[in-house]
């Protein structure tokens, strides 16, 4: 074993040959068995270029190391695959017609109903290794994987983990994708923790048409050193013999020490890098002969029997020749399934609980929220808490996870860096492992470095793994301006954030709906965004008492997607949402009796039931939001007021927001001018009143 060169992260392993007994024998066939059938496939695709027309790229080259790793994963393993590890999909129990049947977009492709590409697994049989969604976003899969091996973490030490031995993470990723920024916000938090992952990164020297040369000062061996505590192991990821015992030491000392390892297996690129972009366009002659030297295949079949070999070769030339045939006649999707699960079901569609209980007192928004989380924490044991500076010192930059560190733990409610990739990213992961996180994200300014995850990872997963892979994850953004919070803590991002199909977006405007809205957040299978307007968290700015509401009791849950009436009146109506709540209630004291207001609650699901009937009630309609108006969500949904409700406008749709400029300023008189308030909201009352 290589216990001691892995717990010496300064030492390249030592690859020793395991004795050549009868087990290791079968071992070295089945492995050959798998080569075969991967070569044959990567042939057999070459060869249908107008049937297989969908981009793909296969694992030519590096069968070796992938067969290895494939078949020292358990049951209870999770994995991350990329998108050339069809020989590990094979070791880990796959077979070829199903591989076939998502490479070629059919139906029937298990993974993800023909939406995804070849080798995109996503997959929750029993009796084989757990695999997420996949994303093509190159090294975007290594926080979401890291996050799994977080959850089991977690999941470990509250005794929550039922499985026959401890498990491990395996993420494979390409030597190109680890000069991804994100990759190394992964890195840093695994060794920071101490976290049960594997991090198999295949170095064939070429990202697409990029030469290692010309894209990394150091390889991944090299890089991981930086990482104190990743241990590392280099191999020979050509040679399956070498690489089995690789990937068996870096098992051994994960399942064991319960630490992270990097395996750097070097291989060569045998086929092209998709079947669109090919490898002829861009590699000499040389280099393609150097790497033909380094073919696992035939160093393989060099210890074995001759004829035996032979058999093998044959037997897998025929059967890649009867699944390909019928993975092709395998019928298309049915068009009609399209639109399905975009969203699992979601389970709270009715509002209950108490609302305003007897004898309730009033509480301010950040401390509903507070204590939502808490009731969540105490009913869910699975449930976990964490983000910049909310843990035992401060508990949130606005005190909204005050004592829930002392109440709970250091191992439920932590700091993490300045991580927001790997805030938003890990949530995956830990809601596939069953872990039921809460995260935050300190200011709405400060989400775009999540965007990625956002929008490759967690968006999709539901969708493209065909309803398996929802992910429930409930992200915490204090949103909004007051008070000279300057460009950078002022923001609103709520058009930004709506713009990504997938996902849902609360945005309550005081501290009843936060808490009920929080608790069908947390109960959704779903993503969910909860913004939280920080002008709002006390109360503090004029004309926002309103916002302290009697505090439910722990049982109300409001669903999302239900807007509510604040205010009734005949003559106008006033759709709106957060501070603008309050902008359009102070401004239609003026004007008694003739204005209605909606607070919409929730941006996505969106109450059109509820919007299209008030305006058709009164025929004339303001839409208020915080936000810049140009291209705005306000702006669109004014579109669509106008195209649902067109016969009984009286007025065309009004919109209001903010002024079209880059970023809130810090001067409070420049803020102010920038923003809506109650006065500019009169002015389009009493515009669209006379109208």
């Amino acid at each position: 074993m290589l216990k001691d060169s892995i717990s010496n992260p300064t030492l390249e392993a030592t690859i020793t040959h395991h004795e050549q007994d009868t087990a290791f024998q079968a071992l070295l066939l089945k492995a050959y068995r798998m080569m075969c059938l991967a070569r044959n496939m990567a042939e057999k695709y070459e060869a249908n270029r107008p049937i297989c027309k969908y981009v793909h790229s296969t694992s030519s080259g590096h069968e070796a190391i992938q067969i290895a790793a494939g078949l020292l994963l358990k049951p209870w393993d999770y994995v991350s695959p990329y998108y050339r590890d069809d020989s590990m999909m094979l070791a880990m129990g796959f077979s070829p017609y199903t591989l076939m049947l998502q490479l070629l977009a059919k139906g029937e492709d298990a993974f993800s109903a023909g939406r995804s590409y070849y080798c995109h697994p996503s997959s929750n049989q029993p009796g084989k290794p757990m695999i997420p969604h996949q994303s093509s976003a190159t090294g975007m899969q290594v926080i979401p994987t890291t996050g799994m091996a977080q959850g089991i973490q977690y999941l470990e030490s509250v005794g929550l983990m039922d499985t026959p031995e401890s498990p491990v993470v395996l993420c494979s990723l390409g030597d190109g994708s680890v000069t991804e920024g994100e990759v190394s916000e992964a890195f840093q938090f695994a060794v920071l923790k101490g976290l049960p992952v594997i991090y198999l990164v295949q170095d064939n020297e070429w990202g697409i048409s990029v030469s290692s040369g010309e894209a990394r000062a150091m390889d991944a061996f090299e890089y991981a050193a930086g990482f104190k505590g990743l241990e590392r192991i280099r191999v020979d990821g050509s040679d399956f013999e070498a690489s089995y015992h690789a990937m068996e030491s870096a098992m051994l000392y994960v399942r064991t020490e319960r630490k992270p390892v990097l395996v750097h297996a070097t291989t060569p690129l045998l086929g092209h890098h998709t079947s669109g972009v090919r490898k002829e366009w861009y590699r000499s002659t040389e280099d393609l002969s150097k790497h033909q030297v380094r073919d696992p295949l035939p160093r393989l079949k060099q210890l074995l029997e001759p004829a035996v070999a032979l058999k093998i070769e044959e037997e897998a030339k025929q059967r890649i020749d009867a699944e390909f045939e019928a993975a092709c006649n395998s019928p298309e999707p049915d068009i009609t399934t399209v639109a399905d699960h975009v969203f699992a079901p979601m389970p709270i569609t009715e509002e209950s609980g108490e609302r305003v209980p007897a004898n309730g007192s009033k509480v301010v928004m950040v401390d509903a929220a507070l204590h939502a989380i808490e009731e969540i924490m105490h009913a869910y044991p699975e449930a976990i808490l964490f983000g910049q500076d909310v843990g035992r010192r401060l508990g949130g930059v606005f005190r909204e996870a005050a004592t829930l560190a002392e109440k709970f733990g250091d191992h439920r409610v932590y700091n993490t860096a300045i991580q927001e990739a790997y805030i938003i990213g890990s949530t995956a992961g830990l809601s596939a492992v069953g872990v039921k996180p809460i995260v935050e994200v300190q200011f709405a300014d400060y989400i775009y470095p999540g965007f990625n995850q956002l929008v490759s990872e967690i968006s999709k997963s539901c969708y493209l793994t065909a309803g398996k892979f929802p992910i429930q994850t409930l992200i915490r953004v204090p949103i909004g301006a007051y008070g000279g919070g300057g460009p950078y803590h002022s923001g609103s991002v709520e058009s930004t954030l709506l713009s990504i199909k997938g996902i849902k977006i609360a945005y309550p405007s005081n501290a009843a709906d936060l808490k009920g809205l929080m608790k069908a957040a947390f109960l959704d299978p779903n993503p969910v965004v909860m913004l939280e307007h920080k002008g709002l968290y006390w109360s503090k700015v004029p004309g926002t008492l309103e916002a302290m509401t009697i505090e439910p009791a722990a049982d109300y849950i409001l669903p999302l997607g239900k807007g509510r009436i604040v205010l009734e009146g005949e003559g106008m109506c006033i759709i709106t949402y957060g501070m603008g709540v309050y902008w359009a209630k102070a401004a239609a004291a003026s004007y008694p009796g003739k204005v209605e207001i909606i607070d919409l609650r929730t941006l996505y699901p969106l109450d059109e039931e509820l919007i299209f009937a008030t305006v058709r009630k009164h025929g004339k309609c303001l839409v208020l939001t915080e936000e810049q108006l140009n291209n705005s969500f306000a702006e669109s949904l004014a579109g669509r007021i106008s195209l649902a409700c067109f016969r009984s406008l009286d007025a065309p749709v009004m919109t209001m927001g903010a002024m079209d400029l880059p970023a809130v300023p810090l001067n409070m008189a420049l803020e102010k001018e920038m923003l809506p308030n109650a006065e500019k909201v009169g002015i389009k009352i009493e515009e669209l009143l006379r109208y």
